[in-house]
C-alpha cells in the first residue's frame, strides 16, 4: 500500500487529505506491528482489516473518479495472441492412436 500511494500516477489522483490519511494509517500499522510481533493471528488480521477499512474506500474512489490508473500489467501488453496455437505460434500437437 505504501508503494501504491508513493507511485506518481496514483499520487496525482488522490486528494492530499486522503493521501495523508492513508500514510498515517500505514505508519500506525507498521508501528503496531513493530511493537506486537508476538501477537496472535486474530490480532494481525484485525489490524489488517482496520487498515483496509481506511485504504480501500480511498483507492476505490480514486479508480471510480479517475477511470483507473493506467498500468502495463492491466493492458493487453504481453498477452498471448488470440486464437492460441491455431495462430501458427508454438508447436503443433497431434493425437496418436
Amino acid at each position: 500500500m505504501r508503494n501504491t500511494i508513493s507511485d506518481e500516477k496514483v499520487s496525482e489522483k488522490i486528494a492530499a487529505g486522503d493521501k495523508k490519511k492513508v500514510e498515517d494509517a500505514i505508519e500506525q500499522a507498521i508501528n503496531w506491528l513493530d511493537a506486537n510481533q508476538l501477537a496472535e493471528v486474530d490480532e494481525f488480521e484485525d489490524k489488517m482489516k482496520e487498515l483496509e477499512g481506511i485504504c480501500n474506500p480511498i483507492i476505490a474512489k480514486m479508480y471510480q473518479g479517475g477511470g483507473g490508473v493506467p498500468d502495463a500489467t492491466t493492458a493487453s501488453a504481453g498477452a498471448p495472441p488470440a486464437g492460441g496455437a491455431s495462430s501458427g505460434a508454438g508447436p503443433k500437437i497431434e493425437e496418436v492412436d
